[in-house]
């Protein structure tokens, strides 16, 4: 299958469902004309054996000719041997489109999400890109699947309303026109049923991203008590999009009802007329089977096209969720002329807050407001938000560099940081040239893999959900520093673990790291303790650097941040 970036001229539009259908059509023509030809003959196959049979009884039968007999049971036979052997090319086409449909909407949502990065969850919920990869793949496929015998049920229709006017002016009339008064009938039905498809639709996604967050954070419910609650908002929720369910399927089991009720009673007024000019002498014992056949046949393409207007209903709503998510841009986005990166040990500065990162040094950063200082680190490596030209290294915006090259030297890790399903060694080494057991061992993570039976080579459950929350955040930190970048920036690394092994890693952060800048935002006396630089930050601006010692020393309301003093102490000493 042919890849394309996602800014190619031959890349879907995203302005509208239908032009998104179009494309993806586009995308596979080959296969789709092979599913529609296979189709057509499939179709028309079973549309012609009516016509056979009472050729079979007027010439064979009712004449007692014999030979006759034998050549259009022949005939039968033969038309019955090309109908199963495009019946089987016609699904397998059918389903070859719907994977090749439902593959290349993973592609393009896969690479979408990479492109996004950390926009994507700023902008769309986790269970909206849940339903995406079931629900929405499925109907879209759907679409797909369907055109091939849609196809086939309009050729085997104008097929059959040829064979029924050659046959009977008034039989053939009512066919051509019956069909397209039954479709008009169903009209109505179809725009409500695709404005409540959507609506539910849009419950299911937000439902598994609630769905989502209880199962992320089941272990801090237990902890604090809070099953009861999630477990009462889920009912809620669920309840409201079983509501929203009913009513499509209201809508959906009147258009069901009519697919059997119209063609069925269209079948019957057709057999009446071919019955009454049966009785009139104006067609033949074996014209009235004919007739009969055609009617019983009629069956097919009608609730096929019924059935394809269904799914393109469906496949629209389906396509519009999508193109929401491709039609999204990166808040961090690639400059036309990018400017050389800056040589290895060139000063990082925000010019915002004043805060300045000495190359080579370990810089810590401390606030009342985890948030704040939190923010702070993913501007110095465009880790989130429109970025600014406020961070500069050696004096160029980080804005004018290549995001992939800041991203190379700039790597930002902060608590919420995840790990994907699959070896732990593959995990932790992301460039495969990161040494591994420094890492671990600067991150004290060492007990964490005596502790698994197969070390390395232990496969990761989903979000590392295997591990306890500090095992996780140890787990992260030896990969942030198995990848070696120039610049690495931590968010409170250590904020899940104990003081013991908080200690250990704060005195091997500093040597892991010589030569190297490290940046690390937190209140815990034991890094700030191991830093050369600490940074106080208060209501966005630096108000103060210098040593741990020295600020606890000068600063007062650095020290109520860091030993939590109450404020009156904090009031005494100034």
């Amino acid at each position: 299958m042919r890849r394309l970036p996602l800014d190619h001229p031959g890349t879907p539009d995203h302005r509208s469902p239908g032009r998104f259908l179009w494309w993806l059509a586009k995308g596979q023509w080959v296969t789709l004309v092979g599913g529609m030809c296979f189709g057509i003959v499939w179709m028309s196959s079973q549309a012609v054996i009516p016509a056979v049979i009472g050729r079979a009884i007027d010439r064979g039968v009712a004449d007692k000719d014999g030979t006759e007999l034998a050549k259009w049971a022949g005939l039968l036979l033969a038309i019955g041997l090309l109908q199963a052997a495009t019946g089987i090319m016609r699904h397998r086409f059918a389903v070859t489109n719907w994977l090749i449909t439902a593959y290349r909407v993973v592609q393009l949502v896969t690479r979408q999400t990479v492109r996004l990065g950390g926009t994507l969850p700023r902008k769309v919920s986790t269970g909206e890109v849940v339903a995406i990869g079931t629900t929405d793949l499925s109907h879209l496929g759907q679409v797909m699947d369907v055109s091939a015998r849609f196809s086939g049920a309009v050729v085997s229709f104008v097929l059959v309303s040829v064979i029924l006017l050659s046959t009977s002016m008034t039989l053939g009339l009512v066919v051509l026109l019956g069909v397209p008064a039954m479709m008009l009938l169903l009209a109505p039905i179809l725009g409500p049923l695709q404005r409540r498809s959507a609506h539910q639709r849009h419950l299911m996604g937000q439902l598994s991203n609630t769905a989502s967050d209880i199962v992320g954070g089941l272990r801090v419910l237990r902890g604090i008590g809070g099953e009861q609650v999630f477990h009462d908002r889920y009912r809620r929720e669920s309840q409201t999009t079983r509501t929203a369910g009913v009513q499509v399927a209201r809508l959906q089991s009147v258009l069901d009802a009519l697919q059997v009720f119209l063609p069925g009673f269209f079948v019957v007024v057709v057999v009446w007329l071919g019955a009454r000019s049966a009785v009139q002498g104006s067609i033949t014992p074996g014209e009235l089977v004919a007739f009969y056949g055609y009617s019983a046949f009629l069956l097919i393409p009608l609730r096929t096209a019924t059935e394809y207007a269904n799914k393109v209903i469906r496949g629209r709503v389906a396509a519009a969720r999508v193109c929401r998510v491709l039609a999204l841009e990166p808040e961090v986005r690639e400059p036309e002329r990018p400017t050389a990166f800056p040589p290895p040990g060139s000063e990082l500065r925000d010019d915002r807050t004043g805060l300045v990162v000495a190359p080579g040094l370990l810089t810590a950063i401390v606030s009342d407001q985890p948030d704040e200082s939190a923010a702070l680190a993913d501007r110095l490596g465009m880790a989130a938000g429109e970025p600014d030209d406020d961070v500069r290294l050696a004096d160029v915006p980080l804005t004018a560099l290549s995001p992939a090259d800041v991203r190379r030297r700039i790597l930002v890790s902060d608590t919420g940081a995840m790990f994907f399903s699959g070896r732990l060694g593959d995990r932790l080494d992301v460039n495969g040239r990161g040494d591994v057991a420094a890492a671990l061992e600067t991150a004290s993570a060492g007990d964490i893999l005596d502790a698994l039976p197969d070390g390395l080579d232990t496969l990761v459950a989903e979000r590392g959900r295997s591990f306890s929350g500090g095992q996780r955040q140890r787990l992260v930190l030896a990969r942030a520093l198995a990848a070696a970048p120039e610049i690495l920036v931590l968010v409170e690394p250590t904020s899940a673990v104990d003081a013991h092994t908080e200690s250990r890693i704060a005195a091997r952060l500093r040597r892991h790291r010589a030569g190297l800048t490290t940046v690390v935002t937190t209140t815990s006396p034991l890094l700030l303790d191991a830093a050369d630089v600490v940074a106080f930050l208060r209501d966005g601006t630096v108000v103060a650097t210098g040593s741990h010692a020295e600020l606890l020393e000068t600063n007062a309301d650095y020290r109520a941040v860091v030993t939590r003093e109450s404020a009156d102490l904090v009031e005494a000493d100034r």
